[in-house]
């Protein structure tokens, strides 16, 4: 490898990717535990009805059960929510390793010292939400800002991963023509990020199957709603939300601004796929599908999730699919600036 490639492939490189895979199963295995109603399988925190791991001998379970009689062990719901646990706990020693090579780089004015940083502190602040989510039982805000914590940290790491190889960052004239475009991208990503958070907020009130039909939502088009109690942000913290606690007419409300949201992010990245591929670049019209792929894509899972009633398999694709469409828009404004290296070319 010669001295311009050395430069191009920053230390930290290969860990970030890594990382970056690891975290596409810790996002899909969350989403799993939450679709499952796997989020309270282990009414403690950080073991599982004091085990490291969890009760699944008989004596075990028995003795679980005497300790915590108004949560049983339900062993379907006990694994799930603890190798998750786990797999967030190795994400958060990938980001630790990231975060020591770039103290070690911080000399270094081309090394992003800062973007690592700021994982480690959010995966710290992640692991006190999973805390939370538990202590709490499901108190709605809790899990869905968790939600949004994760895809943020699946997000940043796609972009280190760019941010540490020149080789797949754009050069100087590129990243000029793209930059026209950088409102309409970073307004892509604000729409996106919206509405992911909608959609943890759908998750958190079990609020999907309110619609059971489409496009209609209970046969008409405007149902009966309660805005006020769907989007009340100060619900009382201290019973247990597992299903959930508002009535139907707030549950429809907040699926119906979902639904009405998934409406403006597939116009607008439409539209944004659509004035990049008039810049007849080959790296922007590479954007623009993957773009208007996977809005394409995540509108059809959730049209798919309400006809066959949030089958699981589909329910999970939808939120990872919503973790990658955030981390595009992301990489997209990252690309509106060309790579420092002098290897990046046009």
């Amino acid at each position: 490898m010669n001295e311009a490639t050395f430069r191009a492939v920053r230390k930290g490189f290969y860990l970030a990717l890594a990382a970056w895979v690891f975290a596409c199963a810790v996002v899909m295995l969350g989403s799993f535990t939450r679709l499952v109603d796997a989020g309270l399988g282990c009414p403690d925190w950080p073991g599982c009805y004091g085990h490291l791991t969890w009760p699944d001998e008989a004596h075990e379970i028995v003795a679980a059960n005497q300790a915590y009689p108004d949560m049983p062990v339900l062993q379907d719901k006990t694994w799930p929510e603890m190798v998750h646990r786990y797999l967030a706990g190795g994400l958060g020693l990938f980001i630790l390793g990231l975060a020591v090579i770039a103290f070690r780089q911080r000399e270094n004015d081309d090394y992003p010292f800062r973007l690592p940083m700021l994982m480690l502190v959010l995966v710290i602040w992640q692991a006190l939400f999973g805390m939370w989510t538990v202590t709490l039982k499901l108190w709605p805000q809790i899990v869905a800002l968790h939600l949004m914590g994760g895809f943020t940290t699946f997000t940043l790491l796609g972009v280190l991963t760019f941010r540490l190889n020149d080789f797949l960052r754009l050069g100087i004239a590129t990243a000029a023509a793209l930059a026209r475009l950088r409102g309409l991208i970073i307004g892509g990503f604000a729409v996106v990020f919206i509405q992911v958070f909608l959609g943890g907020w759908v998750a958190s009130n079990y609020a999907a199957v309110a619609c059971p039909d489409f496009p209609t939502c209970q046969t008409v088009w405007w149902p009966q709603m309660d805005f006020y109690a769907g989007f009340n942000f100060l619900q009382h913290v201290g019973p247990n939300y597992l299903g959930g606690r508002l009535d139907g007419d707030a549950r429809t409300a907040i699926h119906m601004v979902h639904r009405i949201g998934a409406v403006i992010t597939l116009v607008y990245l439409l539209f944004l796929s659509w004035r990049l591929l008039q810049l007849k670049l080959k790296a922007a019209t590479l954007m623009a599908g993957v773009i208007g792929g996977l809005i394409l894509l995540q509108v059809a899972l959730g049209i798919t999730n309400v006809l066959m009633n949030i089958p699981l398999a589909i329910a999970v694709a939808h939120n990872f699919v919503g973790a990658l469409l955030m981390a595009a828009l992301a990489i997209s404004w990252l690309q509106t600036w060309p790579a420092p290296s002098a290897v990046a070319h046009d």
